[in-house]
């Protein structure tokens, strides 16, 4: 699919375009271009893969010329780019809006003017009945997204969406968190034992978007089926894995916008979520405003179904949390210090 294509990853300097790297690099893609405002990171990134396949465009999705000036010549892009930290676009909800919105639109239009192939937008759960503006942004960008794909046909720009729960070891995840506050000795501190979150690794991140970019049409919302678990067994289970059971552990309350389990797929979405084995796909939905045309008296209408969240997928155990855990290739050095293998 990517033999001689040129590949855009916007927000490339972080967790998901490193491992978007680590996938594709060694392939016979003709480009990649790393689209981001950090010019530490885009050096750190220069330095470490030196790769000639690996191109920098220094922007922000905010500044429409830049977005212009990378996306010109490019075959597919992977739109990651965003404001994710929960508690900070609380206090700066405009900044979330600024990127995560108007960014979107942004490299959309961008793209469709340059009439590039594919876009895939990384969207997460927390967009799913919102409640902080993080995830309100983020709502918002998924709804420009369908709009952006309503006129478009097989011969334009393919818009879909991929939806993720957490991203084990992510950046300003709690995974890297725990660990250096074991290694640093520090008390673990702990919103709510009971929180769950679904649990998903950034090479299955990589794998939602290759499965929408084969499987996708305009508008389609995609999920990965997955499990959870509390925060209280993931930070016990880091204990026993580092060998410091006895570590200390601090309640310290669920912090602004936070939700005590996150939704993948709503009520309403589950109506006509079409199952694929590994994942949902929600099509979208192209009727017009004239709605009265589109059902006949008497034809069923299917409107209930149950939403899909942390709280009633499956549940891991210690030792499944484990093995998710030792096949992060973001924590081995990590592992490694501490002798687990």
């Amino acid at each position: 699919m990517f033999k001689n294509k040129t590949l855009l990853i916007t927000g490339g300097t972080g967790s998901f375009g490193n491992a978007v790297l680590r996938r594709f690099l060694q392939t016979d893609v003709k480009e990649i271009r790393i689209f981001s405002r950090d010019e530490k990171k885009q050096d750190d990134m220069r330095k470490k893969y030196n790769n000639d396949k690996l191109k920098f465009y220094l922007g922000d999705v905010r500044d429409v010329n830049s977005v212009n000036d990378a996306v010109r010549g490019v075959d597919f892009i992977f739109h990651a780019a965003a404001l994710k930290q929960v508690p900070s676009c609380e206090f700066y909800p405009m900044q979330a809006v600024q990127t995560n919105v108007i960014g979107t639109e942004n490299v959309l239009n961008a793209a469709i003017d340059a009439k590039v192939k594919k876009v895939i937008v990384l969207s997460t759960d927390k967009a799913v009945y919102p409640i902080n503006a993080m995830g309100v942004s983020k709502a918002m960008m998924e709804r420009v997204a369908v709009a952006k794909s309503r006129n478009l046909d097989d011969n334009d720009t393919m818009i879909a969406v991929t939806r993720y729960g957490n991203v084990m070891a992510s950046r300003g995840s709690v995974i890297p968190l725990f660990i250096d506050q074991i290694r640093n000795n520090k008390i673990i501190t702990i919103t709510d034992p009971a929180m769950t979150r679904f649990m998903m690794s950034l090479d299955q991140a990589v794998e939602l978007v290759l499965f929408a970019f084969r499987n996708g049409k305009n508008g389609d919302v995609f999920v990965q089926k997955a499990p959870a678990s509390t925060v209280e067994l993931l930070a016990n289970t880091l204990k026993n894995m580092l060998g410091k059971p006895e570590h200390k552990i601090k309640i310290i309350g669920t912090r602004h916008g936070e939700k005590l389990y996150e939704t993948l797929l709503t009520k309403e979405e589950m109506v006509k979520a079409i199952d694929m084995g590994e994942y949902y796909r929600i099509p979208a939905d192209n009727r017009d405003l004239n709605y009265t045309k589109f059902f006949e008296d008497g034809e069923e209408v299917v409107t209930q179904a149950g939403e899909y969240h942390s709280h009633n997928t499956h549940r891991l155990s210690e030792e499944e949390l484990r093995e998710m855990l030792l096949g992060l290739h973001e924590i081995q050095d990590d592992l490694k210090e501490f002798g687990v293998i």
